[in-house]
């Protein structure tokens, strides 16, 4: 299999991302599927260094570079319309970015110059619980910060690089499904993406659903604004999607 041209397209659409966005966003406020935490918490350094959080890679995989400074203050306005919500929250100064990250934000973001907080997801990964950080999170929007959150929409690594025809047509199920519930009206968006878990082929596609769930952040903090599928593929037989709000 050639795995640089399997991922190309994947790469092409991170390239694009910038130039989708009506402006340049002031900061980012990003979650990963790679930090979990018993409360939300922000990194609050002014100079995030990288985790290097993956195994078996080659060497100089361990020597990328995205030097993005942080915001402390956005961390900080976080935390307050967390609280604000009722939402426990705390903020790392220690901690730093994850590959889940640095790796697409290097083709989406490349010049690093737009600073960057990341938000933990919840240890009890509840949906419903992201759907509402989310949307204590939304006044951000108005100032410009950009909410992303990263994941895949199928994450079933014991499936992901075999050609199993079932888990191949289940991985489509259940995209399609989430495109319909994604670029629903707020409502039944919410309603869809709160009970996720019985949707089609929902648990073969994530058996722990860490990397779904920084898709209902953003969600959660999209308001009114219908999501649109902005890239939809099948790498190594397996539908992956993006969206984007707004």
């Amino acid at each position: 299999m050639d795995w640089p041209e399997t991922w190309d397209r994947m790469a092409a659409y991170l390239r694009s991302v910038s130039q989708s966005l009506p402006q340049k966003p002031d900061a980012i406020l990003v979650v990963s599927g790679h930090w979990e935490t018993s409360v939300p918490t922000v990194t609050s350094a002014a100079h995030p260094p990288l985790i290097y959080d993956y195994y078996g890679f080659p060497p100089h995989t361990y020597h990328l570079r995205y030097p993005a400074p942080g915001s402390p203050a956005l961390a900080t306005q976080v935390q307050d319309l967390l609280t604000k919500a009722g939402i426990p929250n705390a903020a790392d100064p220690e901690r730093g970015l994850d590959h889940g990250v640095f790796i697409p934000f290097m083709l989406a973001f490349e010049k690093a110059d737009i600073p960057v907080v990341e938000l933990s997801l919840q240890q009890d990964l509840n949906a419903g619980d992201h759907l509402r950080i989310g949307q204590a999170l939304a006044p951000l929007r108005d100032q410009n910060v950009l909410i992303v959150g990263t994941g895949l929409t199928y994450h079933n690594l014991r499936h992901f690089m075999g050609e199993d025809p079932q888990s191949n047509a289940v991985s489509h199920e259940f995209d399609a499904w989430l495109a319909a519930a994604l670029c629903a009206p707020e409502a039944e968006r919410n309603t869809a993406l709160h009970h996720w878990n019985t949707a089609p082929g929902a648990r073969i596609c994530h058996p722990r659903e860490e990397h779904l769930l920084p898709l209902m952040v953003a969600a959660g903090a999209a308001g009114a604004d219908r999501g649109v599928q902005t890239y939809r593929d099948t790498v190594m037989g397996k539908a992956l999607s993006g969206f984007q709000f707004g």
